[in-house]
């Protein structure tokens, strides 16, 4: 691998990178917006330059100042990249929210961040309405469906502003953006992004979608653009780069529909969950039509068999990624990185330095189980966390930023994930990550998805549970439960087999796709 040097400007801002520059250049279609019902519309780079630049002055003519913060509360569509723009050109910091937040979680975050104006649609704000007197900060909310509740009308502000706007000078350290990320426990913690995040981004997503951009490349991914997944690995980064991303987040994830969408609009890289991936392995939809070029994803680990299928149905490497809200797409595999190597995540990607390291923040040796870390400076990592200076300090040790998660990193460098310090079980002396157990069981056929976790036990402090989502044909029974348990004990080992095994119609799911394995667990747990 060549030598890879940073080349981050002193003065830099999303909003004109990602529209101004890309129109200017000449790339041509910047958004294709799918809508409920199935009809199209494109939006080229000059178009989201000119939008971008009428709701800024709409902002500005608002009385927002620089630095105060704009939260957006809306699906995948293009008010929603426009709002994003407009805000980063603007000076101003972008709050993404996602739509199925209910009215708490709406309310600590739009009040823990001081939103000073909102961005949402008719379907958000019935939940905002019993809210505003609560939220003295919140002084326009602006509806993209016009005018209702309280609310003005986004298009018609907008059809009243110039398209013309110079873009505030904004250093790549200024903020840019704050993104709310859940921990286990006490309230969400507000990671607040600079600029040059985005540009931190790119090797993680250069690199996993072997050789991003290719000709005829076309983005999508069905997970939220209030993420950081569905904004910083998919939207902004195609929009560096000057490619059209389709715009289209099912309100619950159909394989047919998926596979369908891909087809019809010619997307040709995707960042897909894992578990949808597993939903689409179990449903057995297949489209021949959907060709794609690459397919990533992260979040959870991806086990073997999860590999082999998307050889085998999808005709290629399905490369995973890893890193987390704080410090994104830090470590995984794909063009020009060490050769995939099944159960392990991969290699730090080119530009940063990832490390398994003690509670203290020394090194461990290879095949020394530890915290995954991260060491700073690096462009990706966040400013720290809004308005928790001592939430910020608990998570480094010197240089190190601590993940929380646990992994283990070989003698040739490649980092496996072994899983999140809550997610890991302590049965009887031993350590034991949920991932190769879920691996495990997913190859047995009456499995569609399955999920593990630790329950309380007097005795080895927890014992492993499993819960399994069947295929269509099997049934729950305590015969099937039996041969789970057998399947596991005589694959892997005697002390990670399930000792209790719970059958579900669905499992729960974070809006990223992730098991929440703590609504897993008994009440007593």
């Amino acid at each position: 691998m060549t030598a890879f040097r940073w080349n981050i400007p002193a003065r830099f801002n999303i909003g004109k990178d990602v529209a101004d520059r890309p129109a200017a250049e000449g790339a041509g279609l910047a958004l294709l917006e799918l809508d409920p019902s199935g009809g199209t519309r494109e939006f080229s780079f000059a178009d989201i330059a000119a939008l971008s630049n009428r709701l800024a002055n709409v902002f500005l003519a608002h009385g927002l100042k620089r630095g105060e913060r704009v939260a957006i509360l809306l699906p995948q569509r293009h008010e929603t990249a426009v709002a994003h723009v407009a805000a980063y050109k603007a000076g101003l910091v972008a709050v993404p929210l996602f739509t199925l937040f209910g009215e708490e979680a709406l309310e600590f975050r739009l009040g823990n961040s001081s939103a000073r104006a909102l961005v949402t649609d008719r379907d958000q704000l019935a939940k905002i309405v019993g809210l505003r007197e609560r939220l003295p900060s919140l002084r326009d909310v602006f509806c993209a469906d016009g005018p209702a509740d309280g609310a003005l009308d986004l298009h018609a502000e907008l059809s009243r502003a110039s398209s013309s706007f110079s873009c505030v000078d904004t250093a790549a350290d200024d903020p840019a953006v704050i993104i709310y990320t859940s921990g286990t426990t006490g309230q969400p913690k507000g990671a607040r992004h600079a600029h040059r995040v985005l540009l931190g981004h790119l090797p993680g997503v250069e690199v996993p979608h072997d050789g991003f951009p290719q000709p005829g490349d076309r983005f999508w991914t069905p997970a939220d653009w209030a993420w950081i997944g569905g904004l910083f690995d998919v939207l902004l980064p195609a929009w560096h780069h000057g490619v059209a991303v389709v715009a289209h987040r099912p309100r619950k994830f159909d394989p047919g529909e998926a596979l369908d969408l891909m087809a019809r609009h010619r997307v040709r890289n995707v960042f897909m969950p894992p578990t949808a991936l597993k939903i689409l392995r179990a449903s057995g939809a297949a489209n021949p039509a959907a060709r794609l070029r690459s397919l990533a994803s992260g979040g959870e680990s991806l086990g073997e068999d999860l590999i082999d299928w998307g050889r085998s149905a999808l005709g290629l490497d399905i490369n995973e990624f890893y890193g987390q809200t704080e410090c994104n797409l830090m470590v995984g595999n794909g063009a020009g990185q060490p050769p995939l190597r099944p159960g392990f995540t991969g290699n730090a990607f080119p530009g940063h330095t990832v490390a398994i390291v003690d509670e203290e923040g020394l090194e461990l040796p290879a095949n020394t189980p530890g915290n995954i870390a991260f060491r700073r400076p690096d462009p990706v990592m966040f400013l720290g966390y809004w308005d928790n200076p001592e939430a910020t300090a608990a998570k480094f040790r010197g240089d190190w930023l601590l993940s929380g998660d646990t992994g283990v990193r070989d003698d040739a460098g490649y980092l496996r994930f072994v899983g999140r310090d809550d997610d890991v079980i302590t049965s009887g002396g031993y350590r034991i990550g949920p991932g190769e157990i879920e691996t495990c069981l997913s190859r047995h056929p009456a499995v569609a998805l399955a999920a593990v976790v630790g329950e309380p036990d007097p005795i080895r402090t927890e014992v492993v549970k499993a819960v399994i989502v069947l295929r269509e044909g099997y049934a729950p029974s305590p015969a099937l439960a039996a041969e789970l348990q057998e399947h596991v004990r005589t694959r892997l080992a005697a002390h990670e087999y399930p000792r209790i095994v719970e059958f579900r119609s669905e499992l729960p799911l974070t809006a990223t796709g992730k098991i929440i394995r703590r609504a897993l667990r008994s009440k007593k747990a």
